[in-house]
């Protein structure tokens, strides 16, 4: 089953980033002709292009919860994933209404998707890294990627 591990975030406001951080530390170490590695800033609607065509979809992202700490990890399914609060563009719609969408026009999109996210704290800076807490949390969550693509085969 051909598998797309896609990084979303913005590389250039701090911790946001963190999600395209992890699938760059992942790809030297995927060596498989039916895995995938991309990253996108893209969100909603933007994503059905990227994912189309695959049957597996890990999503690596920044997440902000009430009780998390920077640097916790999540390994989260579509389910678990809150709905958005409103929907007045396109980056509005959630992955699971994406996906649905795509199906209804009939196209070939992932039917298993995992999300790994890391808790985050700051998303507002203009800044190329990450804060100390969710840099240390990059090697763990690309390990985690990968074994969960391993689980895959």
């Amino acid at each position: 089953m051909r598998t797309l591990i896609l990084g979303l975030g913005n590389p250039i406001c701090a911790d946001d980033g963190v999600g395209i951080r992890i699938v760059e530390a992942v790809e030297s170490q995927i060596h498989r002709s039916d895995a995938d590695v991309a990253e996108t800033s893209a969100a909603g609607l933007g994503l059905l292009d990227l994912v189309s065509g695959y049957e597996r979809l890990i999503v690596v992202d920044a997440i902000q919860t009430r009780g998390g700490r920077p640097g916790d990890i999540y390994r989260l399914g579509l389910q678990d994933l809150p709905a958005p609060m409103h929907c007045s563009t396109m980056h509005d719609v959630d992955l699971l209404t994406a996906l649905e969408l795509g199906r209804r026009l009939d196209m070939i999109v992932p039917h298993e998707v995992v999300v790994f996210a890391v808790e985050v704290s700051d998303v507002t800076t203009f800044h190329e890294g990450c804060t100390p807490e969710v840099e240390r949390a990059i090697p763990l969550a690309a390990d985690l990627v990968i074994r969960e693509l391993g689980d895959l085969s």
